[in-house]
């Protein structure tokens, strides 16, 4: 047996390195890609007057339901080597659909290149998630709301929404089958008497009476407590610390609940897990001019409410009101594009802030 093991050791120690080589050379093939990088941007503004005039303009008031863009201002101010951090992502994201979109032979067939460049991760992703819950009992959080809430994340995520069939025919062809699947892989409750945890994440350390989370570079983890201030969820964009990585989620809108009204279906969590595979707003937090990155959204300057009627027009297009990263009711939002599919799967190629996931 000892003779038979030390082979195999030498094997797999062999294998290991053979990965890694070609990891390294992928993640260098990536970065010999040329990318535009001039529309890049990482704060927007939090208020009407600041985003008059400026080339941000998400506006947090009483109407605004995800709190992901204005925690990221604050962490931006707090940690000055995370802008660079998201700068890196960010070009290396493009440089992976560039990689894509130049491998894609539109010809006749060609001869397979033996070392294509890089592009955004292939297969189906699963992601490992964990559910910390700050008990209130005034806000409830059952086994059913947990099992809800994967469920909806499975459906949303492998373009198996119900209402999917209610897309426009003009945007029908940028319908994405995301082919993420997510599984609960535990859940911790810890009671709390606190009415309002707010969004400095205080909920994500126990030294402040909430849970510290569970290895993020391989486990999702879920916060849900009561938020306050009118916020639904919020979540930590790629690049940022490993001890805050995750989704918060308001009780009352954390899978299919009653109490959440038109925001409790659970497409809170689909936004906000949206966030934290780096999907911005649909509008690009700006006017017509600023971007959220990808080219198969149509360009808009604002957020949409309720249940918009077909077509509702902003920037001289139609908006996809039914983007999951816009922020109308939970029922009238059915969608991915293929667009910010690639822009997900990029953080699980070799060099991705999230490639941990897929090894």
């Amino acid at each position: 047996m000892k003779k038979l093991f030390f082979p195999l050791l030498v094997l797999g120690l062999f294998l290991a390195s053979c990965q890694k080589e070609s990891n390294d050379l992928k993640v260098q093939q990536t970065n010999d890609i040329a990318v535009d990088m001039s529309d890049f941007y990482v704060y927007t503004s939090e208020t009407v007057e600041e985003s008059t005039g400026v080339k941000a303009g998400h506006v947090h008031g009483p109407a605004c339901k995800c709190g992901s863009m204005k925690v990221l201002n604050q962490k931006l101010k707090e940690n000055p080597g995370l802008e660079k951090r998201m700068y890196a992502i960010e070009k290396h994201t493009r440089q992976l659909i560039a990689a894509k979109s130049a491998n894609t032979n539109k010809g006749k067939p060609v001869k397979p290149d033996p070392d294509p460049d890089p592009v955004p991760y292939q297969g189906n992703i699963t992601i490992p998630v964990i559910v910390n819950i700050l008990e209130d009992p005034a806000h409830p959080i059952t086994q059913a709301h947990i099992d809800s809430q994967i469920d909806i994340l499975n459906e949303d995520f492998n373009d198996l929404n119900p209402n999917t069939g209610g897309v426009p025919t003009e945007f029908n062809d940028d319908i994405a089958d995301c082919n993420i699947t997510f599984v609960l892989a535990g859940v911790n409750r810890k009671a709390s008497t606190k009415s309002s945890w707010g969004t400095n994440d205080a909920m994500k350390y126990a030294s402040q009476g909430g849970i510290d989370a569970t290895d993020p570079t391989s486990f999702l983890n879920f916060w849900v407590c009561e938020i306050g201030g009118g916020i639904l969820g919020y979540a930590q964009f790629p690049g940022g610390a490993l001890e805050t990585d995750g989704v918060v989620i308001g009780s009352d809108f954390f899978g299919e609940s009653s109490r959440g009204g038109d925001y409790g279906y659970g497409r809170t969590a689909t936004h906000e897990v949206g966030h934290w595979l780096n999907l911005r707003h649909i509008w690009g937090d700006g006017r017509c001019r600023q971007d959220d990155f990808v080219t198969d959204t149509p360009s808009s300057d604002r957020a949409n409410y309720g249940c918009p009627s077909y077509p509702t027009v902003h920037c001289r297009t139609n908006d996809m009101t039914m983007n999951f990263m816009d922020y109308v009711n939970d029922n009238c939002m059915y969608m991915f594009t293929n667009g910010q599919n690639d822009r997900m799967r990029a953080l699980f190629a070799a060099g991705g802030a999230r490639e941990g996931f897929v090894q």
